[in-house]
Parts: C-alpha cells; sequence; structure tokens
C-alpha cells in the first residue's frame, strides 16, 4: 500500500517480457508492470510480449493478463505499432471483468527530440483504444534519442503543443512518458503541458545507458505537482532519488 499520494512512492517493474520476468515481477513490491506488446510473425498472428527488435517470447498476451491479472500490480502496455493494438484491446477485453488494478495503454505517437523510429499513428490508436477502453489512462510519448557524446536538445514548443492539440479533446488521464535525460531542458515546456489540464502527468523514464543527474529529477519534483510526476528509472538514479527524498522529507519532520 502506498503510504502517501506521491508519484515517487511508486515502484515500476520495465519489460516484463518473459515468463521468467514475469514471475520475478509478480514476486516482488512492484506498484506497476511495464510490458511490451509486438504481434507473432505477421496478419492475424497473436499478441506476444517482445521488445524491438527481438520479435518472439516464451508468453503472450493473453498469458501475461492470466497471470496479472489476480494480483493487485498494476499493467502499463507498451504498443510500438498500430498493428498490435487491435487484437490485443479484443483479448483485454474479454478478461476486463478479472481486472481491478489501473490499467495504462502506452505508444510514442510524435515524433520528439533525437527521435528515429516511427511513431505510432495518433488518430487510428487513440479511436481503436478509445472503441474497446474509453476511460483507460493514456501514456502518450515522442520517439526519443539520447547521445552521450553529442548535445541533447530536449522537448521543443513545437512537440508540446502539438500533443497537447491531440490531447485537449480526449477525455480520459493521460500521462505523458518523457525521457529523464531530456527534462532539465524541457522544463518550461513539460510545465506548460502539466497545466493545461488537471487529466495531465508526466511518467519520467529512462534508457538503460542514459547519463543524467539525479539532481535533474529533484528539480522537477521541486517544481512540479508530486501527485503528478512518476519515476520509471533505473538505478543508481533511482535509489539516489529515494534517498534524498527521504533525506528531504527528515528535515522538513
Amino acid at each position: 500500500m502506498l503510504k502517501k499520494k506521491d508519484g515517487a512512492e511508486i515502484i515500476w517493474y520495465h519489460a516484463a517480457n518473459s515468463k521468467k520476468k514475469l514471475k520475478e515481477a509478480l514476486q516482488s513490491d512492484v506498484h506497476m508492470l511495464e510490458a511490451d506488446v509486438l504481434l507473432r510473425g505477421s496478419g492475424n498472428e497473436e499478441p506476444i510480449m517482445a521488445h524491438p527488435p527481438e520479435s518472439d517470447s516464451d508468453i503472450t498476451l493473453q498469458e501475461w493478463l492470466n497471470d496479472v491479472s489476480s494480483t493487485n500490480k498494476g499493467i502499463k502496455l507498451d504498443f510500438k505499432s498500430l498493428e498490435a493494438v487491435q487484437p490485443s484491446m479484443q483479448i483485454l477485453e474479454a478478461v476486463k471483468t478479472n481486472i481491478k488494478q489501473p490499467i495504462w495503454i502506452n505508444a510514442d505517437i510524435l515524433p520528439g527530440p533525437g527521435g528515429n523510429a516511427k511513431a505510432v499513428d495518433a488518430k487510428e490508436f487513440l479511436q481503436t483504444v478509445a472503441l474497446f477502453f474509453p476511460d483507460v489512462t493514456l501514456s502518450l510519448g515522442w520517439t526519443t534519442g539520447w547521445h552521450p557524446d553529442k548535445i541533447n536538445k530536449g522537448y521543443t514548443w513545437e512537440m508540446v503543443r502539438e500533443m497537447e492539440t491531440i490531447c485537449k479533446v480526449l477525455s480520459q488521464p493521460v500521462t505523458f512518458p518523457v525521457r529523464a535525460a531530456l527534462v532539465r531542458q524541457s522544463l518550461p515546456q513539460l510545465h506548460w503541458l502539466l497545466q493545461t489540464s488537471d487529466r495531465y502527468s508526466l511518467t519520467i523514464w529512462a534508457g538503460k545507458d542514459d547519463d543524467y543527474p539525479v539532481a535533474d529529477l529533484l528539480y522537477i519534483r521541486d517544481n512540479s505537482d508530486k501527485t503528478k510526476i512518476y519515476y520509471d528509472v533505473f538505478d543508481p538514479q533511482n535509489s539516489d532519488l529515494k534517498q534524498a527524498i527521504e533525506q528531504a522529507q527528515k528535515t522538513t519532520e
């Protein structure tokens, strides 16, 4: 159980895309399970849990949901292609009466800073999800890249305004996944985006090899509504963030 309304309290498990990883996640104290959905093969092949460049898995979406639905752990399904969305929503719809926990549906629907991957078509993605789950929490992001030997530009005004144009006509909660290494240089834009609706939040995530100071995470936390910022990042930054928050809380008690 969460002690307080604070996005930093939520513990994430990233890429639970195999039977082994899912078992590990389910036996842990995490609150949210993130996993990636692809179609095995092409055409009408079944949705499986895998992240590109992987194209196969030892667990299908159906099996994954069967295992997770009996727990209290939240679900975040990440889609890299439009083809997997409708068959996955059909599977999810068939078991949704058994699912009591939060469900987030994620896709990168716009090109973002340094992003080379193809974005998922926003209109088709949103229409397909809404057809099955009009009230689900949407996690809508930008394709991004990060390079250790280059100056990495952040999310531009054009990028956040385009996202806001898409999301302002929606009625459900929306969280925007933003890359931790690009947050500090994008604070005015991200603050503006958050303030355009009380339905919005940020989920700060990190690539496994991304290099950035934990001070960047603390800065946005100190200048935002703590209930609107989630942190799906790796160690050492994750542990350092938790430690810094604990120390700050002790000094204010």
